[in-house]
């Protein structure tokens, strides 16, 4: 220890021949400002994985649930639980966000895709042909604070079919290019 109560730095340091580790560094926007800890947090962070859904008709349109407060649809989806198989999460979400509920065996697995940087997207798809002809009694219980007065507000307020025609209009412009590229 030095006389202020610091560890002693070794003499190459001292004398300038060996930099201070990246995480000690104090330059603007480097490592030790919290930048280099941010980056080198991120570098091994796993990204967030969002399960959902593809529920489609026999007429090949998708349901879309309308976020609360925008003006755009989505899929039903959400991240996945520590813990929970893919399957599982895409269910719960599913039930979550809508109200359905089918049998593990009427998803089929579409498959993992890029997403944004820091989120993977893992969907299923379920065929429900000519069984959901009214979506009146669809109902979202996955509520988020009101952004004004903090009471639970459905992630989804409304319910509809589209068809792929209707996706890039509807939906957030990099979830409409995903699932116009997906075959559904």
């Amino acid at each position: 220890m030095d006389g202020l109560g610091r560890p002693e730095r070794p003499a190459a340091v001292a004398r300038g021949g060996l930099r201070p580790a990246p995480d000690e560094a104090r330059e603007p926007g480097g490592a030790g400002t919290g930048a280099g800890r941010r980056r080198a947090h991120t570098a091994v962070k796993a990204v967030d994985v969002s399960c959902g859904t593809l529920v489609v008709d026999a007429g090949g349109r998708l349901l879309l649930g309308h976020v609360t407060h925008t003006p755009r649809w989505d899929i039903p989806k959400g991240l996945q639980d520590p813990g929970e198989t893919l399957l599982d999460a895409a269910m719960r979400e599913l039930f979550e966000e809508t109200g359905l509920a089918f049998p593990a065996a009427a998803f089929r697995e579409l498959g993992r895709f890029d997403y944004r940087r820091d989120k993977v997207l893992h969907l299923f798809r379920v065929d429900v042909g000519e069984t959901l002809p009214d979506l009146a009694h669809l109902a979202c219980t996955s509520m988020f604070p009101h952004h004004a007065t903090g009471r639970p507000t459905p992630e989804m307020d409304a319910f509809r079919w589209a068809t792929r025609d209707e996706v890039a209009a509807l939906c957030w412009p990099r979830m409409a290019a995903k699932l116009l590229a997906i075959g559904w």
